[in-house]
């Protein structure tokens, strides 16, 4: 299918939820309820896909062979994405999961998302969008086989890649070989849900094998012809400016290249990787440093007060009912720096011609990567093919990757294809950290137990602003960072008075995109001081939680996560055999979450023996994967909640290796998670962060009851 032709109609291209103009308009007259207003579209919308829909001829590649290759447009970075949208895609075409090849699209095919891969939205954002792309990819095919066969489309079936109709076969293969012009009808009718044959079923990984057997399909991996290798002069200070350097020892070193200088960064190339480290580390760089900053300094701008206060939700009168002094509740929780920690640091290979460029790397934004590497060398965006690999690790660290821009101009510098990565130390301390959040919440109780007022105060660096993916015209409309106040909405609807304020604070160092964004420090603030309230009242934790939600659908599926999570984990609010559970929960891009976590202290050490997690993604494409997100989320929130910290020691970001940057490890991790799967909505929704919001508070109320001690600052420390 050499030739691509379209004839008839164009299938509708999917936008984004609004573009700044109309935004911007009314800005300032009606700025706080329009705030409001888009914090609760926000809050509560689903990202649709972005990319392009125009014809699923880049999508779809019929092989000899009568298989189907999928180029697809999100990033696989362990999530499981191949699988699911192979098996959506496969039961629309009709052919097997056997059938289906599933391969990362390439920026000079045009399938690219500009959304990129990210917040939780492969699967749910191409649920729709790829269902009717691979059904009138079906169509096509059926009506080529039509014209070969003499007989009408009507009479044809599919079965497996098969079509018949009139006594006679033919496969996807032989309908569309020798055929370069393509007509796209109209949609076709998409399947009833129970028609599917692979959608709702747990199918394995299509990756599997290639990642049992080591095969080199991540950035690390990659590698090009006469490849020579790379490595670049980074900072080791916070907000060190590059201003020159010595380069004239490193330029007689062995194996050495060329010494390239730029205007920002000073980098090398040599023969083998060891000896552009070796010759990296003896160029003398002088660095303007404006402060030697301490985790102190850091401490003290977090803090809630400080900065322009953005009310992000608001309900009834709670700013005037928690202004008196009398029956005010108040307490104040912490989290603190965290590292993305992913195995395989940053790095890319690039090949720069004279008029071209094709970049190797690991990416969550392909579209914007090529747009960087583009401008910085003067060429047309399509001039530039970035071809990305699977990720070892992602959770946002790969949603900047300037790195690319990097190994494009060594390569450019020496005409060959250059390979150039980070060491580890490098990627610590230039990582975009998870930023700190100080947290103060307010209620006051009715005499009956119940809540009459609530307040929620988060500070907290950026997450979303100072990110190249976000204009920076959203700030001045938006007021609060979406990303940080992810989660910090108060979810209890039948509280009549209650609001939410988020506090913007800049950092001297980069923060920006972590996995769950501020779900996980949010819901720990909120769901603990939820616990602490129903404990003043007298009342069950879950039992309180369900009398403070709302009659809704948002409400009733909340409502029966935190059912299903208490029932199945057979709830006990109390200590039984030195063990005790937590509870919490939390609602993440429309897919309410519930933990129950089985805590015990052992030699002084928090211990946790099991977790029970209540999920509603709306419709579990493959359950399998659905599972296996929970448990990757719940123990990268243990991790986090329990061990993880950065701190700030003479203008440097520490710890810079594993083992002093502690992490949960296999012997922390529970013995059993037991994921209970809902499906109260009509199509996918997020699976891969929300698990995550919950596991924190779970932890913590669990502990409480073990010890009578309440832990508000993550990580959870006895002492």
């Amino acid at each position: 299918m050499s030739k691509k032709k379209i004839s008839r109609r164009k299938f509708i291209v999917r936008g984004a939820l609004g573009t700044a103009g109309t935004l911007a308009i009314g800005t300032y007259l009606f700025r706080n309820s329009i705030r409001r207003s888009i914090a609760g579209m926000a809050n509560t919308a689903d990202t649709p896909y972005m990319g392009n829909t125009k014809t699923p001829i880049i999508w779809f590649e019929t092989t000899a062979e009568n298989n189907i290759i999928f180029h697809c447009p999100k990033v696989e970075m362990g999530q499981g994405t191949f699988t699911g949208l192979a098996q959506i895609a496969a039961d629309e075409l009709e052919v097997s999961i056997q059938q289906m090849q599933v391969i990362h699209a390439a920026t000079a095919t045009g399938n690219i998302d500009s959304f990129s891969t990210g917040g939780s939205t492969s699967v749910s954002g191409l649920w729709q969008p790829l269902r009717e792309l691979a059904a009138t990819m079906r169509e096509m095919i059926k009506g080529e086989a039509a014209k070969k066969l003499g007989v009408n489309i009507t009479t044809l079936s599919v079965r497996d890649g098969i079509i018949s109709g009139g006594g006679k076969t033919l496969s996807y293969a032989e309908a569309v070989k020798d055929v370069t012009d393509w007509e796209i009808p109209n949609t076709p009718v998409l399947k009833n849900l129970k028609d599917y044959k692979f959608i709702g079923k747990p199918i394995p990984r299509i990756d599997l094998k290639d990642k049992v057997f080591g095969a080199p399909i991540f950035g690390m991996d990659a590698t090009m012809p006469g490849m020579l290798f790379g490595a670049v002069v980074r900072p080791s200070s916070i907000g060190a400016k590059y201003i020159d350097s010595d380069t004239s020892e490193a330029e007689n070193m062995p194996g050495v290249v060329k010494v390239v200088k730029e205007k920002d960064f000073v980098g090398v190339v040599a023969k083998s990787r060891m000896e552009a480290e070796n010759a990296k580390k003896t160029i003398q760089v002088n660095w303007d440093i404006e402060k030697a900053w301490q985790t102190k300094d850091i401490e003290d701008m977090i803090k809630v007060g400080n900065g322009e206060p953005i009310v992000i939700q608001k309900e009834g009168k709670a700013k005037s009912i928690l202004e008196d002094d009398e029956g005010i509740i108040t307490q104040e929780y912490t989290s603190p720096i965290g590292a993305h920690a992913q195995i395989e640091p940053n790095g890319a290979v690039a090949s720069v011609e004279e008029n071209k460029a094709t970049i190797m790397m690991s990416t969550q934004v392909i579209n914007f990567s090529r747009k960087e590497v583009a401008d910085r060398l003067g060429f047309d965006e399509e001039q530039v093919n970035i071809i990305p690999t699977y990720l070892g690790g992602g959770f946002g660290r790969r949603l900047h990757t300037p790195n690319a821009i990097q190994a494009a101009i060594l390569s450019r510098a020496v005409g060959k294809p250059v390979k150039c990565f980070f060491d580890r130390k490098e990627e610590f301390q230039n990582d975009t950290f998870r930023p700190p959040t100080h947290h103060v919440l307010k209620a006051k109780l009715k005499s009956d137990g119940s809540i009459e007022a609530i307040e929620h105060n988060v500070s907290s660096g950026d997450v979303m602003f100072g990110s190249p993916l976000v204009p920076k015209i959203a700030f001045s409309i938006i007021g609060a960072d979406v990303g940080a106040w992810r989660g910090g909405m108060i979810q209890y609807g039948k509280i009549p008075n209650y609001r939410a304020i988020s506090w913007r604070v800049k950092l001297p160092f980069a923060t920006s995109w972590w996995r769950s964004l501020g779900l996980l420090a949010n819901t720990f603030a909120i769901e603990s001081f939820l616990d602490e309230l129903a404990i003043k009242t007298g009342k069950d934790p879950v039992q309180f939680r369900l009398d403070q939600i709302q009659d809704d659908e948002r409400g009733h599926r909340l409502k029966e996560v935190i059912k299903a999570a208490s029932n199945k984990a057979n709830w006990k609010d109390g200590v039984t055999n030195d063990r005790a559970m937590g509870f919490a929960a939390s609602t993440d891009a429309n897919t309410p979450c519930a933990h129950v976590a089985e805590v015990s202290i052992e030699n002084n050490q928090i211990k946790i023996h099991k977790v029970t997690c209540a999920i509603d993604p709306g419709i579990a494409v493959n359950p399998d994967q659905v599972r296996a997100q929970c448990e990757g989320s719940i123990i990268m929130g243990i991790s986090a909640s329990i061990y993880e910290r950065m701190y700030v020691e003479d203008g440097q970001l520490r710890p810079v290796i594993y083992g002093p940057y502690r992490m949960a490890l296999m012997k922390h991790a529970p013995k059993d998670i037991d994921v209970v799967i809902l499906e109260n909505a009509d199509a996918p929704g997020a699976v891969g962060e929300p698990p995550m919001g919950p596991i924190g508070a779970a932890v913590a109320n669990a502990v409480f009851r073990l010890t009578g001690k309440r832990l508000r600052s993550l990580p959870l420390e006895l002492s």
